[in-house]
Order: structure tokens, then C-alpha cells, then sequence
């Protein structure tokens, strides 16, 4: 009997719980989907095993921390890439993807105008360095790594994703992780997920 699956994260459409989603969605993996407003979840805190989100309950069992909930659901969906070097460098890129997505943070949520323009400056600077790296480590495939999909690709999509909505040409220069995002988005299940998800302001 498989595993239900319950993922508790912010009702926003990006974030590290919005991967997770994408994981399961990817992998056709049917999972309980509970979105929380900001009140819900200062009701809930006290209750989560470390105070934070996102939480994956499995089987009565919940874990916390974004990285271990990722590698669990990949694990599980088959979507970690091969035993070894492949899901080492897997986990190579999804890490990257978190130095990008703090650095978005960190511009999304800075209230001091000053700051919130260095950081701007600072991001605009990181990005084209940040997609050049991922473009040369690339793999031929459509694929970050080997040559099928695995969550480094739907970490990318997910990171790149907000990006693109502001700024389409943002990966022309780069045609290889242009191929990652167009694979990614013609994945089934991503596609049914994408055009069924809620809308939410983030």
C-alpha cells in the first residue's frame, strides 16, 4: 500500500514548499495539499517539530527542514537521479538553487529602501554569473543531470520561474537551461499542476 502523503506549507505558489509539490506533481504521487495563511500558521507553530515550514507528514511521522523533505520525496518518486556521482551532483544543483533563492528572499523581504536597492544591484550582478555556470555544468538532455528528469530540473524550473514571469528573455542567452525549463513544463503532471493550482499573490 503506497504512503499517503500530507505537505503543509504557505498557500504561495513559490518557496521551498512549492518544490515539493512539484516533486509529487512530477511523479503523478497524489498528496494532501494544506495551504496556510500567516494566522493559520501562528496557530500551528508551537506544534510543528522544529517551528517552521515546510512539514511532511507520512504515515502519522512528520519531518521538517526544506533539504531533508526535497531529498525524501525525490527518493521516494525515483526523481534523486542514479545511486552515487548522478545524485551527488543533483544535490549539487539544488543546493546552488538555494544561494540564488536567499538572495531573492533577501531582496523581497528587505524594508529599508537603501539596502533594498544594494541588494538589487548585487542580485543583478549574481544572476548572469549564477545562470553561466548552471548553462556550462548543463547536461545535453534537456536535463540538468543524465538524461531524465530529476528535482535538480523542477529546482531550476521552480528558482527560474519567478524570474521569467518578470523577465521572458531572461534565459535567451542560455539555451540549454531554456531546454531544462521547456522540459520541465512538458512534463504531464507538472502541466496539470500548473494549470490547476490556486492563485495566490506569490
Amino acid at each position: 500500500m503506497a504512503p499517503k502523503y500530507k505537505l503543509t506549507y504557505f498557500k504561495a505558489s513559490v518557496g521551498r514548499g512549492e518544490l515539493v509539490r512539484l516533486i509529487f506533481a512530477a511523479a503523478g504521487v497524489e498528496f494532501e495539499d494544506v495551504r496556510l495563511e500567516r494566522e493559520e500558521w501562528r496557530l500551528l507553530k508551537e506544534t510543528s517539530p522544529m517551528g517552521q515550514l515546510p512539514m511532511l507528514e507520512v504515515g502519522g511521522q512528520v519531518i521538517c527542514q526544506s533539504g531533508a523533505i526535497f531529498r525524501y520525496a525525490a527518493k521516494e518518486t525515483g526523481l534523486s537521479g542514479a545511486a552515487g556521482w548522478e545524485e551527488a551532483q543533483v544535490d549539487m544543483f539544488v543546493s546552488g538553487m538555494e544561494d540564488l533563492t536567499m538572495k531573492m528572499y533577501g531582496v523581497y523581504f528587505e524594508r529599508d529602501e537603501a539596502k533594498k536597492e544594494e541588494k538589487k544591484t548585487a542580485l543583478a550582478s549574481f544572476v548572469p554569473n549564477f545562470l553561466g555556470n548552471y548553462e556550462k555544468l548543463c547536461g545535453s538532455d534537456g536535463h540538468l543531470v543524465g538524461t531524465s528528469l530529476t528535482y535538480a530540473d523542477l529546482a531550476f524550473f521552480n528558482g527560474i520561474d519567478d524570474i521569467l514571469k518578470k523577465r521572458p528573455d531572461a534565459l535567451e542567452k542560455y539555451p540549454k537551461l531554456t531546454k531544462v525549463v521547456e522540459d520541465v513544463k512538458a512534463n504531464k503532471g507538472v502541466a496539470t499542476y500548473i494549470a490547476e493550482r490556486p492563485e495566490t499573490l506569490l
